[in-house]
């Protein structure tokens, strides 16, 4: 760690919060230089579904080095863009009856949601983009503006704009319908909202809190989109490519958005690799009008391939992410309830829920102490109150449970200190 605080910028984060250098990582381990291993519950925010160096995709992404395959070329044809796009066409879009081009953007998921709201906006003709509370897309200025989060919106330096705010599900409570609320601005042309081009929204908002949308929310979003002609976008970037259960995470609530935006696990090795997902009719694109020097990831391809042929092929492996999705509900539901306090909520889907801790001070104290006990754990929301667990797709029953043995050793720990008992009472006592 000496050389990373005397050189690397302040700017730096996930190493402050896990202060040790790392050196080997495989399957659901990292390992220290010490050679001490961690569970990783944290899957580099979601872009390790399928765990690290999965020994299938490894040898495919090998064996495509050493026979000198291409790794840049630009938006070149090759044949790894090929076999790509005919892999994901056959197993992902075909078997869901979804019609979508693929762009390749630049390599991270915050260039992808560029390239979306500006074809959002070359389309329509509109400026105004309609994102929602807690929401999280990115940090370069389109995205950020895009982005509720007071602490990274103060890095922007310049004004973020373009952008209107509106309530995500259950922001007011389980009993108000906020789509009821957003109708109501857009129907009143004296509300000051300007007609967007188009709305920006995660199924489930990971950095904002794991905040879980209703499939009859998404739905009622849908069909308020299209009766008021406007293009709905759905930021799959952390919660798609299986961490819900579905390769996608709207599947359930029967909707076909006009853009999604794919990243993180979409290589299913941690290579950096992102797209845009449109329907024909929205490829209004000049050639070059949206570019990068990094734009399709060859190496990527190769991974991503065989990680949709390993994985997508049968229903297997959502059947089996579902089944560890109710151990890891009903477990996380034990714990908060023996342990903490009834006003803790755990909420999520899939392989990708949250403890609402309420207060940010214990979730602090939670992850830290899990993070000594060597289990790797996030926080997020709003005050950094959620402790988030993501553990990879493919950890077996066994991990899981071992990780949740973790997290529950750390709460006992934690509950003999005094002042985490006052504040265990309080919450209960505020419930």
């Amino acid at each position: 760690m000496q050389n990373i605080k005397k050189f690397e910028s302040r700017v730096r984060s996930y190493s402050r919060a896990f202060p040790v250098t790392f050196k080997l990582a495989k399957d659901a381990y990292l390992y220290d230089e010490q050679d001490n291993a961690y569970l990783d519950f944290l899957c580099g925010a979601g872009s390790i579904n399928y765990g690290h160096n999965n020994e299938e995709i490894k040898k495919k992404v090998i064996d495509y080095l050493d026979s000198d395959g291409i790794v840049h070329g630009l938006d070149l044809a090759t044949t790894a863009k090929e076999e790509f796009l005919k892999t994901f066409s056959s197993l992902i879009l075909e078997p869901r009856e979804l019609n979508y081009k693929v762009q390749f953007t630049g390599p991270t998921g915050t260039n992808a949601v560029e390239a979306a709201l500006k074809l959002a906006r070359k389309v329509t003709g509109r400026t105004n983009i309609i994102s929602f509370t807690n929401g999280f897309h990115g940090v370069s200025l389109g995205p950020l503006a895009a982005t509720g989060n007071s602490g990274h919106r103060g890095g922007s330096g310049v004004p973020l704009t373009n952008v209107t705010f509106m309530p995500y599900d259950g922001y007011f409570g389980n009993k108000s319908n906020t789509i009821d609320y957003v109708r109501r601005f857009l129907e009143d042309t004296s509300s000051g909202v300007d007609l967007p081009a188009a709305f920006i929204v995660e199924t489930i908002q990971g950095e904002g809190g794991i905040n879980v949308a209703k499939d009859s929310w998404l739905t009622s979003l849908y069909e308020l989109c299209k009766e008021f002609e406007i293009l709905l976008i759905v930021d799959d970037i952390q919660v798609g490519c299986g961490r819900t259960g579905s390769f996608f995470s709207f599947e359930q609530s029967e909707i076909t958005p006009d853009m999604v935006v794919l990243s993180k696990s979409l290589s299913g090795f941690g290579l950096p690799f992102s797209m845009l997902l449109l329907k024909p009719e929205l490829d209004i694109w000049k050639p070059g009008e949206h570019n990068g020097t990094f734009r399709g990831n060859n190496l990527a391809f190769v991974s991503a391939t065989e990680t949709l042929k390993k994985y997508w092929s049968t229903q297997k492996f959502e059947s089996e992410i579902n089944k560890k999705s109710q151990l890891l509900k009903s477990e996380l539901e034990r714990i908060v309830k023996k342990h903490l306090s009834a006003d803790m909520e755990v909420r999520g889907k899939g392989l990708i829920f949250g403890v609402d801790c309420r207060s940010p001070d214990l979730a602090k104290q939670l992850a830290d102490r899990a993070f000594e006990n060597r289990l790797i754990l996030e926080r997020c929301g709003s005050e950094d109150q959620v402790v988030k667990f993501m553990p990879p797709l493919t950890a077996d029953i066994e991990t899981i449970e071992a990780g949740l043995r973790i997290f529950e050793k750390s709460i006992e720990q934690l509950t003999t200190n005094s002042e985490i008992q006052l504040e265990v009472k309080k919450r209960t006592e505020q419930n």
